[in-house]
């Protein structure tokens, strides 16, 4: 590790990681936050890691394969920083290199997203994805960029276990041996449909929901219903809230299979 000073053009350079185009030149992004940036620390390699003297202080015992330690003022941070309230460490972290397994999906759940386009609901299934054991999220190349700084303090750390791959979604799901399934108003109730342990599961647009072209590669139509039935309601879930519900009941199950 080499202590070095914040210069101008590291300073342009990391406020820059702000965008995508920047990003993939870079092939670097940002984490702001001690929970986020010790979560990262350890499964990716740090590039630069930019603290207070009293953070380092405190948490150079959990700093690990770090290239370059930049120590300044809270205000510096604060300059840098694309949070309304800075924490007193962020970190330029290399973006993952994992190998190529999307055509080797035969087994195992796996969640898809159909142009999922705010960051903060990005962040969230990434989250959700690394409680319930799911290691891979198929995106279509229209959802939101994994590395955005608001998705990347959503995931409170879980990108660096979570593989987050865009491809023509439509076209890949048609060519998956897996069960495909997809969230649908009139799809059949979740809670008595015939689940596979194995399977992919397709969460729609905000506001659209599963785009048509998308719809024809889904082998299994399914809704979580609202409660009691009949009742009026809001007419959708937020797609993170949405997700949750449904790999909750796809992992109960799976539970409950192994143990009859």
């Amino acid at each position: 590790m080499e202590n070095i000073d914040l210069t101008n053009a590291l300073r342009k350079m990391i406020t820059g990681l702000g965008t995508a185009k920047k990003r993939h030149a870079e092939q670097c992004f940002v984490a702001e936050g001690t929970r986020c940036v010790l979560e990262i620390m350890g499964h990716l390699r740090c590039r630069y890691l930019v603290s207070t003297a009293d953070w380092y202080g405190e948490w150079s015992c959990r700093v690990a394969d770090v290239e370059h330690l930049i120590i300044v003022a809270q205000g510096e941070i604060a300059r840098l920083s694309q949070q309304k309230s800075p924490q007193p460490v962020l970190a330029v972290f290399y973006m993952p290199h994992r190998p190529e397994r999307l055509s080797e999906l035969n087994e195992g759940l796996y969640l898809a997203l159909d142009c999922v386009q705010d960051p903060g609901n990005l962040g969230t299934i990434i989250r959700l994805a690394d409680w319930f054991g799911i290691t891979d999220i198929i995106c279509s190349r229209d959802t939101a960029d994994a590395f955005n700084p608001k998705v990347v303090q959503a995931t409170m750390g879980a990108l660096a276990r979570v593989g987050v791959h865009y491809v023509n979604l439509a076209e890949f799901l048609r060519n998956v041996s897996l069960p495909v399934y997809g969230t649908f108003l009139n799809g059949e109730n979740l809670y008595e449909s015939e689940l596979s342990t194995d399977g992919i599961i397709v969460m729609g647009n905000e506001g659209n929901g599963i785009s048509t072209e998308v719809a024809e590669a889904v082998t299994r139509r399914i809704l979580i219903p609202p409660f009691p039935d009949g009742r009026q309601t809001v007419e959708s879930l937020n797609v993170g809230v949405a997700t949750a519900i449904t790999v909750a009941e796809f992992r109960r199950r799976s539970v409950n299979t192994k143990r009859n």
